[in-house]
């Protein structure tokens, strides 16, 4: 199954453009600045979350000239499989309500969440090459998208953590009644070990994808998660009660899964990611990228978005990443300046002429 005409309406610089007749390898050729990375984005709006640049709504829309309203965007595409359309997805907004992204699977009204039971995303992109050395909520989030995979309804169970938290440092900033932070606190507990659970069942699932793949010619990364506080309900909600004097002095919680931390050394070794190459990074990254999609296409349609990939890596690996990619079941669609770094392709690869907001089919 995959992804089939799809069409995007008034995004970023793209006025209209369709991407009909796709195939297991797409590429998008273009020069620097002509929408390559933009057309990706409006794929990953597909999937739930904010998408590959975590772009805000009222960025996404083209500009208007000046004096003229912005118009809505809307990106939809058909889930093919066997040659039949087996569902169709779309997402978009309307002028009346810019900053509300609405959703829509065979014609029926759905939540953003839905989609990624109809669909799952990976990417890479070149500005998550500092993942490693980012900060630990980077990291957080890294791991959360990733998790949409396995638990699609994963976005819920952060959106709802993140907002008894905050709803807790109110109470504590006010002096609210202590009935009220038991309370909010159950809450809290209750989403953030389900929150937790699911990342640690994650990272042990890509540790297994991983420790099947060879050392070379990507370096293979260990995956470990370091809880930020006890991992089950009622140790969380116990110490939560315990250390309100703290937390309300520090203004914020410090246990929970909020706090929770992905640590990656490199297999070989047990260097810290952190401490390696940019070369042996950008590896690593690939490495969990590829287990990932692995993981992600075994429940549901899968598309896997690399961005400028091929122009970062030597020929040794940029080969191997072909093979490991055509063997596996998720739809890919790459970006390049230039054919070249993609002959080892080989022929099954549909290819996107991009320039002046619109993509045609070479």
């Amino acid at each position: 199954m995959a992804l089939s005409k799809i069409t995007i309406a008034n995004f970023r610089n793209h006025a209209a453009t369709t991407l009909g007749e796709t195939a297991h390898f797409n590429l998008l050729v273009g020069a620097n600045g002509a929408g390559k990375t933009n057309l990706l984005e409006a794929i990953s709006l597909l999937g739930a979350g904010r998408g590959l640049r975590r772009a805000a709504l009222a960025d996404l829309p083209r500009k208007a000239a000046a004096g003229e309203p912005a118009q809505p965007f809307a990106i939809g595409a058909s889930l093919i499989e066997q040659g039949q359309v087996s569902a169709r997805i779309g997402t978009y907004t309307e002028a009346g309500q810019p900053g509300r992204r609405l959703v829509r699977i065979n014609g029926a009204a759905a939540s953003a969440n839905a989609l990624g039971e109809w669909l799952a995303l990976s990417w890479l992109t070149p500005a998550m090459d500092g993942l490693f050395t980012d900060s630990a909520g980077a990291r957080r989030r890294f791991i959360d998208r990733m998790a949409l995979a396995i638990a699609p309804d994963h976005a819920r169970r952060v959106a709802q953590f993140e907002a008894a938290l905050r709803e807790r440092g109110r109470l504590l900033e006010a002096r609210g009644d202590a009935g009220w932070l038991d309370a909010i606190e159950v809450q809290v507990a209750e989403h953030g070990a389900g929150l937790h659970r699911t990342r640690a069942e994650l990272v042990s699932l890509l540790r297994d994808e991983l420790s099947a793949l060879p050392p070379e010619p990507f370096a293979k990364p260990h995956l470990t998660l370091r809880p930020g506080g006890p991992i089950d309900a009622a140790g969380l909600r116990a110490e939560l009660a315990r250390n309100r004097p703290r937390d309300r002095a520090a203004g914020r919680a410090l246990a929970g899964p909020q706090r929770d931390e992905l640590e990656v050394v490199m297999a070989s070794n047990g260097q810290p990611a952190a401490a390696c190459s940019t070369g042996e990074q950008k590896a690593m990254l690939i490495a969990i990228t590829l287990a990932h999609g692995t993981l992600a296409a075994a429940g549901r349609p899968s598309v896997l978005l690399l961005d400028e990939v091929a122009a970062h890596i030597d020929p040794l690996r940029r080969a191997e990443l072909f093979r490991r990619l055509a063997q596996g079941k998720a739809q890919v669609w790459m970006t390049g300046t230039e054919l070249a770094p993609f002959a080892d392709i080989g022929a099954d690869v549909a290819i996107w002429q991009v320039s002046g907001g619109s993509a045609v089919r070479a």
